[in-house]
């Protein structure tokens, strides 16, 4: 009788333990950064970066150096408002940017803005002749009507 022979075991590979991994990574990253070190470095890259802080720089100095601006002396020279104005924000001259907050401010205190579509403003009795007549107005005409009433 033959002997049977018996069946030939696989190698088996052994895992690596974490910390084998670990160190074999830092060897690979190690050899990566000793790679970029000796490679040419890239001009573009080099002058975008410097491009970049040169900007970086300016911004901060221009922060600090930026004074507050000085308003246009048009908006400043105050006006005489119309009688139909004058019932609204006072009879005394005001500059333009007062007499609009000054408008705003009676609008907001009377809840006359629409409130489904804010940007609009509903006349009551004085702004009624302020606006033309119109019941209603957008936000954005009202400098252009309240400019027709000032001299």
């Amino acid at each position: 009788m033959a002997k049977k022979k018996a069946p030939k075991k696989k190698a088996v590979k052994k895992k690596k333990s974490t910390t084998a991994k670990k160190t074999s990574k830092k060897k690979k990253a190690s050899k990566k950064k000793t790679a970029k070190r000796t490679a040419a470095p890239k001009k573009k890259a080099t002058k975008a970066k410097s491009v970049k802080k040169k900007g970086a720089k300016k911004a901060r100095v221009a922060k600090k150096k930026r004074k507050k601006r000085k308003p246009n002396a048009a908006f400043m020279k105050p006006l005489t408002p119309s009688p139909e104005l004058a019932a609204v924000v006072g009879k005394n001259p005001l500059p333009r940017t007062q007499v609009i907050k000054k408008i705003w401010v009676y609008i907001k205190k009377h809840k006359l803005q629409d409130p489904r579509d804010r940007r609009m403003i509903n006349a009551d009795d004085k702004l009624l002749g302020l606006f033309g007549g119109a019941k209603q107005v957008s936000m954005f005409e009202l400098t252009a009507l309240v400019s027709k009433h000032l001299m």
